[in-house]
């Protein structure tokens, strides 16, 4: 199936139309007010704006209905922030027809993110828009990003609730995303949910992962419930383990202090990969609606049983300590492989090896299904290796060999931020996490968590640039996972 075969309608996908095609097909009505809070810092001009720029160029965003807010509390100018966005707006096409007309839908309001008067006159803008627009106050529709840090989630979202909402919801709406990290642990992140759901119910609350948004874990579902040769594979009678990896072949590199606070497994293992985990291991949904997928998403994370300690395997790359803003007895781990397992008629038996790391020897993300031995194997396979069905998620998407971008016959192939605010602006929850499920991933890795906050779990030393401790190349193998030996991904332009 092509990238970007998608169409959206009445909330449900549906195959054999691409996302180029689907432009303009909202069926709400009234003047859209987008609102990014966090507007000059890097999250913002890095993803928020560029999806946004992309979205209005490929016509989703229509230019008579549609006007972005940004709000911080730095004091410029709106012409100072189109400015520091401009940059980030698609290389080549600085200064084009499309950037300017983009820019001029831009205008920026500065105020505190704890007091009245600044979300009283963001209030007012967004009014005097509307106004403008000839739209009414019931089919208004405004949308908050809050590209923030979570500690003021609770405080910015009392600010919109109490002076920026739509002043009705007959056929108007307000709606919240809200970045990661969710929390730090279980309690933290029910308390912030908390906080949160008092002020807003859960549709309105768009939790986003933008792991989510990619291409090919979308098409996730398409490959196994669409496709007869995998259905009656996808079990624990022909699959031996299934390892998600996460690689990058560079450090914190100036966010030591940040990431610090945090360590590989809330930043990429409890979120991202988990994700990834639960759409290859969930049972077929009822339907495509998005309660019923993430029902089944769900059920998966409640089937996980508790992580053994010697399952686990924590490193922590030379050097990381020579970052001024990382304390020298730190013990955050850069890198971390574990084993999941799923207490379930279908997984019952099979690990499932979740990998993350900084500093290693590639850059990466796949998803590798590594099937059983063939019964009286005439070849004898074992030397080479088992049959292995690979997923690479970045970079370059891909299916095996076939690249996902050269095999769409020019359909576009958006972003994951692209996608996902579009899902916003549209309703559907389907790629956001629920607050149940983000429960129920908090469960599952908060009493390890606890025990490497308190020094009770240390990581290993590795090299930057290798492939991270020996240890965890030894728990892939208890794990049963066989090397396949004499394997190179070639990438496609070069096969071509």
């Amino acid at each position: 199936m092509a990238a970007g075969e998608w169409h959206r309608e009445k909330g449900d996908y549906l195959k054999n139309e691409s996302f180029a095609e689907d432009k303009g097909n909202v069926p709400e009505t009234g003047c859209l007010s987008i609102i990014v809070l966090g507007a000059s810092g890097d999250l913002a001009k890095k993803k928020t704006f560029p999806a946004l720029f992309n979205l209005y160029r490929q016509g989703f965003l229509q230019l008579n209905e549609v006007h972005i807010f940004g709000y911080a509390r730095t004091k410029i100018s709106d012409d100072e922030l189109r400015n520091r966005i401009q940059g980030y707006l698609s290389s080549g096409n600085e200064g084009s027809e499309d950037v300017s007309k983009f820019l001029q839908l831009i205008k920026y309001v500065s105020g505190s993110y704890d007091a009245a008067e600044g979300f009283q006159a963001l209030d007012k803008a967004i009014s005097e828009h509307e106004t403008s627009r000839n739209s009414s106050e019931e089919s208004s529709r405004r949308l908050f990003y809050l590209a923030l840090p979570p500690s003021v989630y609770p405080q910015v979202c009392k600010m919109i609730k109490n002076y920026c909402t739509t002043k009705s919801d007959l056929g108007g709406w307000t709606r919240i995303v809200v970045e990661k990290p969710f929390g730090k642990d279980l309690a933290s992140a029910e308390e912030l949910s908390s906080q949160i759901g008092e002020l807003f119910n859960e549709p309105q609350i768009y939790r986003i992962d933008h792991y989510l948004g990619k291409e090919l874990v979308q098409n996730l579902l398409v490959l196994r419930f669409a496709n007869r040769f995998f259905l009656p594979l996808w079990n624990r009678d022909n699959i031996d383990n299934v390892q998600i990896v996460f690689r990058e072949d560079f450090g914190t590199e100036g966010r030591g202090g940040y990431f610090d606070e945090y360590g590989i497994i809330r930043d990429i293992i409890q979120n991202h990969l988990l994700q990834v985990l639960c759409l290859v291991a969930m049972e077929k949904p009822v339907s495509l609606k998005p309660e019923h997928i993430r029902d089944e998403k769900v059920k998966v994370l409640q089937s996980v049983v508790p992580i053994k300690d010697e399952e686990v395997v924590l490193g922590q790359y030379e050097g990381y300590r020579d970052d001024p803003t990382v304390p020298d007895n730190s013990n955050t781990p850069t890198f971390a492989t574990m084993v999941l397992r799923i207490h379930n008629e279908r997984w019952e038996g099979v690990p499932f090896i979740l990998k993350a790391g900084k500093a290693l020897n590639s850059r990466k993300a796949d998803i590798r299904v590594q099937f059983k031995d063939v019964p009286g194997d005439i070849f004898k396979s074992q030397k080479q290796g088992r049959n292995e069905f690979v997923i690479r998620l970045q970079p370059s998407e891909a299916i095996l060999h076939e690249a996902y971008g050269q095999a769409t016959w020019g359909v576009v192939i958006p972003e994951a931020y692209e996608r996902l605010i579009l899902d916003t602006i549209r309703g559907d929850q389907q790629h956001f996490v629920r607050r149940d499920e983000l429960k129920a991933a908090w469960e599952i890795f908060t009493p390890l968590l606890h025990r490497i906050d308190n020094g009770e779990f240390k990581p290993i030393a590795y090299k930057p640039g290798s492939r991270g401790p020996a240890e965890a190349d030894e728990l892939l193998e208890k794990a049963g996972y066989v090397q396949t030996h004499g394997y190179i991904w070639i990438p496609t332009d070069v096969i071509n």
